[in-house]
C-alpha cells in the first residue's frame, strides 16, 4: 500500500550537492522543518564553499549563518569540529561506515543512516518523529527508544525497503497520520492500523 501511494522511487527533502552538505543540512534539521534548513542552506554553502572553509570558520558568523535553524550555538560547534575532522582524518571525505559517522560531534544514528542512504546507497532506518510516531501507530514497534525502534523495523521490513520505509512514513506522517488530529478516516492504512481513531 504504501509502495503504490508515495510511489518507489528515493527522495530526499534536504536539498545538497556534496556528501558533507548533506551531513551539515541533517544535522541543522534537528528540532528544525527541512523547508527552514533548505532556506538557510541555500546561502550557507555559498558563503562556505568547501570543508575547508567550515572547518576555519569564524563561530561567530557561522552562529549567525545558520541562527534560525535553532539551538545554533552547539549546531555551528559541531559542524566546524565535524569538517575538521573529516579534513585532518578523512581527507576531506565523509566515511560510510556507522560507526565513524556517529563518532563525528553533532552526529547520532539518525543523521548517519540519512547519510548511509542518500550518500553511499546503504540500506538504512533514519528514525525521525514522524517514523517513530507512524511506526508505533502501526504497531510495528512498541519501543519509545530510537535506536530499539531501528532495531524493531529492521527486523519487520524487507532490507530491499528499509530506505524507502523512511520517506514513506514521513509522507503518512506529514500528510495523514499528524501527532494531533490524525486524519484516520481519509488514512489508507487504517484497515490494518491497530490505533485508527487514536485522535478521537
Amino acid at each position: 500500500m504504501l509502495d503504490k501511494t508515495y510511489g518507489t522511487d528515493l527522495k530526499l527533502f534536504l536539498n545538497y550537492r556534496r556528501p558533507y552538505e548533506l551531513l551539515f543540512a541533517t544535522i541543522l534539521s534537528a528540532q528544525c522543518t527541512d523547508k527552514r534548513v533548505n532556506e538557510v542552506t541555500k546561502e550557507l554553502f555559498v558563503q562556505y564553499r568547501s570543508l575547508e572553509d567550515f572547518a576555519g570558520a569564524d563561530m561567530a558568523e557561522l552562529e549567525r549563518a545558520i541562527h534560525s535553524c535553532g539551538f545554533y550555538k552547539m549546531k555551528a560547534k559541531n559542524i566546524k569540529a565535524a569538517a575538521k575532522i573529516l579534513v585532518e582524518s578523512y581527507d576531506g571525505k565523509v566515511p560510510s561506515d556507522i560507526d565513524q559517522l556517529t563518532a563525528l560531534p553533532g552526529v547520532g544514528r539518525k543523521t548517519a543512516n540519512v547519510v548511509r542512504t542518500h550518500v553511499f546507497h546503504i540500506p538504512s532506518i533514519v528514525v525521525d518523529t514522524h517514523v517513530k510516531r507512524v511506526s508505533g501507530r502501526l504497531g510495528w514497534t512498541k519501543e519509545e527508544d530510537p535506536v530499539k525502534i531501528e532495531m524493531d523495523l529492521m527486523r519487520k521490513i524487507p532490507e530491499d525497503h528499509w530506505c524507502l520505509i523512511n520517506q514513506h512514513l514521513i509522507e503518512l506522517g506529514r500528510g495523514i497520520c499528524h501527532s494531533r488530529n490524525p486524519q484516520c478516516e481519509a488514512c489508507f492504512m487504517k484497515d490494518i492500523c491497530p490505533k485508527k481513531g487514536v485522535g478521537r
